[in-house]
């Protein structure tokens, strides 16, 4: 079963066994207004925690988008840089902009469940 998570800067995490998809919010995509770019990190590419990977632009301002966890880029969402406006469209489902392998799942400890995030964007 995958665990959802959610960072501090608007990312989403779904984790299923080691490997864990990342994506912006709805929350962070109505901020943005219409996504006009997305700029995804190159595949096995090593990644950092609250390190900025990929960059998403709107035709309001240029936002990085940062992986919440440290890995190994094994994917990267190719659909978003011909077709970026799918982040206004789903942008915590067919919109994922890369996934990693982990390299430490602890962590996840400290990322926000659903509850926790709709509540911290709510009251930000």
């Amino acid at each position: 079963m995958a665990i959802e998570k959610f960072s501090k800067d608007h990312e989403w995490i779904r984790v299923e066994g080691d490997i864990a998809t990342i994506g912006i919010t709805v929350h962070a995509q109505d901020q943005l207004g219409d996504v006009v770019f997305v700029e995804v990190p190159e595949v096995g590419r090593k990644v950092s925690a609250e390190e900025a990977v990929a960059v998403v632009e709107s035709v309001k301002a240029a936002s990085d988008v940062y992986s919440p966890v440290t890995g190994e880029v094994i994917e990267a969402n190719g659909d978003l840089a011909a077709t970026p406006g799918l982040v206004n469209e789903d942008a915590e489902g067919k919109a994922w902009f890369f996934k990693v392998r982990l390299a430490k799942p602890a962590e996840l400890d400290a990322l926000m469940d659903r509850a926790a995030y709709d509540d911290f964007a709510k009251n930000g």
